[in-house]
């Protein structure tokens, strides 16, 4: 595994996502087999974790704070607030001070720590990000030792450039891979000028780019590729980045064919680290596999600079156009 500078420590470049280990939106994963999960990827020299308050209602968290109480080594575990909409939370009152202290106060319970190493917004409302008040809210509660470092998790460019003129902002977390090239275009230079991490999520476009799907490939009744396909939950670019299923099939075995060898999924991966302006990048598993796949990115060579065009050329031509949702 390799590293990059988080602020003042060093992550491991290819992070891991929990999103399937809240047992929601992916199908389910059993609490023994996201713990085989968690140990696999900080065996394998892994301590950048993502979760978020609504995975599972609190069930990531939780099962990682259990995970955290079993190891010695140093895990930097970053979560998500602002989506909850349980009782007496929803928006925009997820938005008050009142409510984000009450939210952050949750994840240190559930994960069983004292102050969170990253608190991010969690897609929120732009309205709410232009305002500037969610942020005054971040810095109240890192002065009050709550949070160690705030960022946040963004749909948009454009949400992505407003929170960059944010004062303490440490982290931005942006949809970026080979079906999302022009977010390079529109952030990278802004968030190095500024010294902001990027972390890159829904880095294999919610498995497509793992080369391993074809056209009737069919998802469990609770899996986000089924219910949100098309956008129908939450923004579309969160389930395939916003291709159409089928339409994404033949695209990812397009780019299959111009990629070395038979491991498509790391060498996505790969092609995204190849960015030095990405800090880390946080791909989901929901097996042992998948994490050991994942983590393996980390040692492949960069891809060749001819190779970077032609897959450049390849999403001008032909994908950027099919992108759906907000973006």
């Amino acid at each position: 595994m390799n590293y990059r500078l988080f602020k003042d420590v060093k992550v491991a470049e290819v992070g891991l996502g929990t999103w399937q280990l809240g047992s929601a939106d992916w199908g389910n994963v059993d609490e023994n087999a996201a713990l085989q999960i968690l140990k696999t990827y900080t065996d394998a020299g892994g301590n950048f974790i993502d979760t978020a308050d609504v995975y599972g209602m609190g069930i990531s968290e939780k099962v990682i704070g259990k995970f955290l109480k079993t190891v010695d080594s140093e895990i930097y575990v970053a979560t998500k607030l602002g989506r909850r909409g349980d009782a007496g939370n929803g928006w925009p009152q997820n938005f008050t001070y009142d409510a984000m202290k009450r939210q952050a106060e949750d994840s240190l319970e559930h994960l069983g720590v004292s102050q969170l190493f990253l608190e991010q917004l969690h897609c929120i409302p732009t309205e709410e990000m232009r305002s500037g008040k969610v942020f005054d809210h971040l810095r109240k509660l890192q002065q009050e030792g709550l949070i160690k470092h705030f960022g946040a998790s963004v749909e948009t460019s454009e949400e992505a450039l407003l929170c960059l003129e944010q004062e303490g902002l440490a982290s931005l977390q942006i949809i970026f891979n080979l079906f999302r090239q022009h977010v390079a275009d529109e952030v990278f230079a802004k968030a190095k000028e500024k010294g902001v991490a990027l972390i890159v999520r829904v880095p294999l476009a919610s498995g497509l780019l793992s080369g391993k799907f074809d056209e009737n490939t069919k998802f469990e009744s609770t899996d986000h590729r089924n219910f949100n396909a098309n956008g129908e939950s939450f923004n579309a670019g969160e389930t395939f980045s916003g291709i159409d299923f089928k339409e994404g099939v033949k695209l990812s075995n397009q780019i299959k064919q111009m990629l070395p060898g038979d491991r498509m999924a790391q060498w996505a991966i790969r092609w995204i680290l190849d960015h030095p302006e990405v800090t880390t990048v946080i791909p989901g598993a929901s097996k042992i596999s998948q994490v050991n796949s994942n983590v393996e990115a980390s040692n492949l060579p960069p891809l060749s600079a001819d190779l970077h065009q032609e897959l450049r050329k390849l999403y001008d031509e032909q994908i950027h156009n099919k992108i759906r949702g907000h973006y």
